[in-house]
């Protein structure tokens, strides 16, 4: 089936769920989520306090993680973009393109208000960071491929979901917790949409369905990846658990495959059977990578708390 023909056929099915979003979505206002009150002018024309480490109250890799998360945010104009090409601008599509980038525009203000405010990283360093990752934009690898690009989001959504969770957990502030959890809300609704409608599409053209989620898992990479030291960053954050390829095969790319069904999917043809078993092969080498990553990340807790005690007991 033509990328056109695709549109067509799902622009009812848009429609549907986006309606059944807009009932369940509900309304929320990001100021609501800065602690106004703690803060301080900053340095420079208005002449208040420059950033200090020590003003910083949340864990160094939680705040590896927020910035991440929120220079993931910050591309949205280019994500507007792709979409709006890929899908349009015009009856169910658009408004969904519309309303979700209108969403979307949500997070990183609130998380940059946040951050800010509670002077939990050099806004500087941050300011210099979003331009950087914002003129380098964001380009869909998946071009006018719209069951990949399905595929993707919906994959992605919850990713971002689980990712604003962890990291809210991991910064020990509960008001950063309750910003993010708000957030990854929101993320969750958007998979389902995306969920759905891959969903429709492998009613409608199973093998090109099947070909796509297959595509889209085995080359999988989270829409931060052009971060400036994003590879490092990935680590520390993977490290302490906040997103690591457990969660990743077993609360991303699992949950959503069962959904979808995918391995008793019928009707395929040759080359959507090949891509089935593809996936399957790929789910165990995931399993095997997430257990590898998990023993050497144990291993190296017990390192650390080895050395630790030896230096305590030096004391």
């Amino acid at each position: 089936m033509s990328q056109t023909a695709l549109l067509i056929e799902l622009e009812p099915v848009v429609a549907r769920n986006l309606d059944r979003h807009l009932s369940v979505a509900k309304e929320w206002f990001p100021h609501e989520y800065v602690p106004w009150s703690e803060g301080r002018t900053f340095d420079g024309p208005l002449g208040g306090q420059a950033w200090s480490p020590e003003d910083s109250t949340i864990p160094d890799v939680a705040r590896t993680a927020l910035v991440v998360n929120l220079l993931t945010e910050d591309n949205l104009p280019s994500y507007h973009h792709e979409i709006a090409t890929l899908f349009g601008r015009d009856g169910a599509w658009g408004n969904w393109v519309h309303r979700w980038t209108a969403e979307e525009g949500r997070h990183g203000t609130a998380i940059r208000d946040y951050l800010t405010v509670a002077r939990s990283v050099d806004p500087v360093a941050l300011e210099r960071a979003r331009m950087t990752h914002m003129s380098a934009g964001y380009t869909n690898v998946h071009g006018d491929e719209v069951l990949h690009s399905l595929a993707y989001v919906s994959f992605q959504e919850l990713a971002t979901r689980i990712s604003h969770r962890n990291t809210g957990r991991a910064s020990g502030d509960p008001t950063c917790e309750a910003l993010l959890a708000r957030v990854a809300a929101d993320e969750n609704l958007h998979m389902i949409f995306y969920r759905n409608l891959l969903g429709a599409a492998f009613e409608l053209a199973p093998s090109q369905a099947m070909r796509a989620v297959t595509d889209v898992v085995l080359d999988f990479q989270m829409p931060g990846n052009g971060i400036e030291g994003f590879a490092r960053k990935s680590v520390e954050i993977a490290l302490a658990g906040i997103y690591d390829l457990r969660q990743h095969r077993d609360e991303v790319v699992a949950p959503v495959l069962r959904q979808w069904d995918v391995f008793n999917v019928t009707g395929l043809d040759a080359d959507g059977e090949a891509a089935r078993e593809e996936l399957a092969r790929h789910l165990d080498s995931l399993e095997q990578a997430a257990s590898r990553f998990e023993e050497r990340r144990e291993a190296r807790r017990a390192r650390l708390a080895s050395r630790q005690s030896l230096t305590a007991a030096g004391h």
